[in-house]
């Protein structure tokens, strides 16, 4: 499990999530609801509150020890801004975790997502010893397109019915990002 944390901008570190980051997490989900709607799976009310939070948070760490995933919370002087996330990784001769983020309605445009993404390909790449990174975003999400072409992603195909976003079966765009070619 990844301990470090890293300052991504002047006032923005990137640290390993904990399960204090609950009521942080609960208050950016909520101020940032509507905004992230379009993207996300649609949300019960209770997913922003702080006992949903600990109950996500506990279970993602429990991946993290795991060696399945590795949480990071946004944290700007002790208030949650985003979160990034990977998932899904698997060693062996595949090497590779599947990325997602988000980053608070408040601080949208001020190059988090590109500096949080950049931050984890690096942490998986000498960290973890990932040889890819995968990230998927819906057809028109082309900001978060964006981020990833920024960060050195390349589209490599198109995926019908991915995820249950926002109440439907979603297409979405398939990204990686080789990080090395090390031999496992």
């Amino acid at each position: 499990m990844i301990t470090a944390s890293a300052r991504i901008t002047p006032d923005v570190v990137m640290r390993p999530a904990t399960l204090e980051d609950a009521g942080g997490l609960a208050r950016a989900s909520l101020r940032s609801r509507a905004h992230l709607e379009p993207w996300e799976p649609t949300r019960p009310d209770d997913f922003f509150t702080s006992r949903a939070q600990t109950a996500r948070l506990r279970a993602q760490l429990e991946e993290g020890r795991a060696g399945r995933a590795v949480p990071w919370v946004l944290d700007r002087e002790g208030e949650i801004v985003g979160t990034v996330t990977l998932s899904g990784i698997a060693l062996g001769p595949f090497r590779s975790g599947v990325l997602g983020y988000w980053i608070d309605v408040d601080h949208v445009g001020r190059g988090l997502a590109t500096a949080a993404v950049t931050r984890a390909c690096a942490a998986a790449d000498t960290e973890l010893g990932l040889h890819r990174v995968e990230a998927g975003t819906l057809l028109d999400n082309v900001p978060s397109q964006r981020v990833l072409a920024k960060c050195g992603f390349e589209e490599f195909g198109v995926a019908p019915q991915y995820l249950h976003i926002n109440g439907a079966w979603r297409d979405h765009r398939l990204f990686q990002r080789i990080l090395n070619g090390r031999t496992p």
